[in-house]
């Protein structure tokens, strides 16, 4: 019984080493300056993996003393936390399906549509009074300003690969044919093109496309590039927890089997 217990405490182990990826996905979204303004999936995914790395160190003590209520607590739980997982990792996937950008001629960098992007994503910034405190948020960064830093000519800005925020937030639409000056300062042409975003575009350092519908459209391409890369985090972390949950209830299923056949052949001595 010892051996078995100590076994389940190793693998026990093994779960609480699983949940430090999962904090760490949800940290990594929290320092990203996007994921920080708008604030969504990070907190989850943290909270998450601090109950998950709780429950599996509940299971180790319960395992390595021998205290079979947390050894009860940590199947229960686990069980109901690696739904949980699971459903985030399916939930991410689901809501970042779409959402690809759009070539355009002469340019490496891509264009977005906001309505390209789940219901779900768009919910998150049509709000005026949500998309009002993303937007102070995002415009006190220095995302914008360091593209004036490293592009000074159109030539080389067109060759370039910006971010999907940088390319919504940080310049006009392209198919509003402004004329380059530098990255964050354009000259807007006698007639504006079609798109209600090219009147929406300012020089103005604080203002530029903030208000465009381009700029959200931007900045859920780039959360839907960290959250697909979060989500593969959290999958491997799912995969490993459902492995290590089946081998310590296979464990303690035979470490209890092995007790009662043990009082059984004692009372037969």
């Amino acid at each position: 019984m010892a051996l078995s217990n100590n076994v389940i405490a190793a693998i026990n182990f093994i779960a609480l080493l699983l949940s430090i990826p999962v904090i760490g996905a949800g940290i990594w979204l929290a320092t990203e300056p996007d994921n920080a303004c708008v604030q969504v999936l990070q907190w989850p995914v943290i909270i998450l993996g601090i109950i998950i790395f709780l429950v599996a160190l509940a299971g180790f003590i319960g395992a390595f003393w021998r205290v079979s209520w947390l050894l009860m607590f940590y199947l229960v739980a686990m069980l109901v936390l690696i739904i949980l997982l699971g459903s985030l990792v399916i939930f991410v996937f689901s809501v970042t399906m779409r959402g690809s950008g759009h070539a355009e001629p002469s340019r490496a960098y891509l264009e977005y549509h906001l309505d390209e992007f789940s219901l779900w994503l768009q919910r998150r910034v049509r709000s005026s009074h949500k998309w009002e405190r993303i937007r102070n948020c995002l415009s006190s960064s220095t995302t914008c300003a360091e593209l004036n830093q490293n592009y000074r000519f159109a030539q080389d800005f067109f060759n370039a690969h910006i971010t999907p925020f940088q390319s919504g937030c940080c310049k006009p639409p392209t198919d509003c044919g402004f004329t380059f000056v530098n990255p964050t300062y354009w000259i807007s042409p006698i007639s504006n093109g079609a798109s209600m975003d090219c009147s929406k575009w300012s020089n103005e350092q604080t203002e530029l496309c903030y208000g465009c519908d381009s700029c959200k459209a931007g900045l859920l391409a780039n959360l839907r590039e960290e959250w697909r890369n979060a989500d593969i985090i959290l999958l491997v972390s799912f995969l490993g927890l459902i492995f290590v949950y089946l081998m310590a209830f296979i464990a303690l299923k035979n470490a209890n089997s092995e007790q009662l056949f043990r009082r059984h052949k004692q009372g037969y001595v």
